[in-house]
């Protein structure tokens, strides 16, 4: 492969971090309910790796990989987000897939720094964008005169 999102060796930018992710993940299936199906590997502003999977509840009070990961990464003390990616595998297929945070994890990683606006998210295995770009309007509205 040649290219500006090719590597000499083959891979593509991001195929390093969304194996990492793909390592965290160990789906549990209880009752209807399936568990650690998604898994994230962010990477700290300081360069640290914090990983989180996912947790499906009946009840409404699961969480997003993102946010299981985010946790892990405040826990240790840090809140800036350089990058970040959220794996899903396919029961059926074993496919892999990368998927885009959802609304609200977009908008927990711009609360949880400012300068998470700028975190780049990672879409694919040579894609990804500013979180900016993926949350419009995110600026706080000016007071209406």
């Amino acid at each position: 492969m040649t290219g500006p999102d090719s590597m000499l060796d083959g891979s593509r930018p991001h195929d390093a971090l969304i194996a990492e992710a793909a390592g965290a993940l160990r789906p549990h299936r209880v009752g209807d309910r399936l568990f650690g199906d998604v898994a994230c590997v962010l990477v700290s502003g300081s360069g640290q790796h914090f990983h989180g999977v996912c947790i499906d509840t009946g009840s409404g009070t699961g969480f997003c990989a993102e946010h299981a990961a985010i946790a892990a990464m405040v826990t240790a003390g840090e809140y800036s987000i350089a990058s970040i990616v959220a794996v899903l595998r396919q029961e059926e297929s074993g496919q892999l897939s990368v998927l885009p945070p959802c609304g609200r994890c977009r908008e927990f990683i711009r609360q949880i720094d400012p300068g998470n606006i700028g975190t780049q998210v990672i879409l694919g295995r040579a894609e990804a964008r500013p979180l900016g770009d993926l949350l419009p309007r995110w600026e706080w509205p000016e007071p209406l005169t």
